[in-house]
């Protein structure tokens, strides 16, 4: 029988703890507070934004949202993010992607402070994942994987694990924090030969590639735990992961399900990351 691995009781655990962290900093005369800076009125964003606001507030810590027209031009963009890395008031910065073509990432990754940048948008902060350095701000999807293996009492250190995907956003800082924790790591990607040799050989196999129900039965065998990070248009209206769900179940040791696994998670790392923030400014 294949164990599901919910994000519902992982995310609990997450926030009981952040909770008490926040109320102990609030004792204290200090309140943690996410700065959320979005562009136009992109109704995913407009949700997205309720949802984070909903989840800050289920926590203790506060939101304030910087929210511009999609015509700002890139000298004020700028300037707004120096004022929310300026403002003391405000610990994590979170802002709302895509931007509109006239708005420049690769400089705007670049302005946010290292240290309010709580989605690990600033090259920066990759580059402390690669030294090592995975305590602190590092990508929000990789940190839920580790928290969910962990919660579910799956050992890391010594475990082999096959990490399909070599994105910057995802594969490469995910086996960067595997190796942190002492598995052995193989990353996989659209260029590897017999990948099903590959990935049935690993204890964890965690699939981030992108593509729709693409990782079937073939990669796996009955003692494979299964980390799916895909989020996908199914076609039908819904969404799937990466991994073929219905044609997996009941052979293989545990996944995590999609909607309900990973992604879920995902958010309350930006909780716990405007904690971790917020503490070191303050101490």
């Amino acid at each position: 029988m294949t164990a599901i691995l919910q994000a519902k009781p992982v995310v609990q655990a997450l926030k009981e703890k952040i909770q008490e962290e926040v109320k102990g900093l609030k004792d204290k005369g200090i309140t943690p507070t996410m700065g959320i800076i979005r562009v136009g009125q992109r109704p995913d964003d407009v949700y997205y934004e309720n949802s984070i606001i909903k989840n800050c507030q289920s926590v203790g810590i506060e939101a304030k949202v910087y929210a511009v027209p999609e015509t700002i031009s890139m000298e004020e963009f700028v300037r707004l993010i120096n004022q929310a890395n300026r403002d003391s008031d405000i610990h994590g910065i979170l802002i709302f992607r895509p931007f509109p073509a006239h708005l420049d990432e690769d400089i705007v990754k670049h302005l946010i402070d290292p240290e309010k940048d709580i989605d690990c948008m600033n090259p920066v902060n990759l580059e402390k994942v690669f030294e090592g350095e995975t305590e602190g701000l590092v990508p929000c999807t990789p940190a839920a994987v580790i928290e969910t293996l962990k919660y579910y009492g799956y050992p890391l250190q010594g475990a082999n694990v096959a990490v399909i995907g070599r994105s910057l956003v995802v594969g490469k800082p995910l086996a960067m924090m595997f190796l942190k924790e002492n598995s052995t790591v193989t990353i996989c990607h659209s260029r590897t030969k017999n990948m099903p040799d590959i990935t049935k050989q690993a204890d964890i196999v965690v699939a981030a590639i992108g593509k729709a129900k693409a990782i079937d039965e073939k990669y796996f065998t009955e003692k494979s735990v299964v980390i799916d990070v895909g989020i996908n248009d199914a076609g039908d209206g819904k969404i799937c992961g990466d991994v073929d769900y219905e044609g997996v179940i009941n052979k293989v040791a545990a996944i995590t399900p999609v909607p309900g696994g990973v992604g879920t998670v995902t958010t309350t790392i930006l909780l716990k990351h405007v904690l971790i923030a917020c503490k070191k400014q303050t101490r």
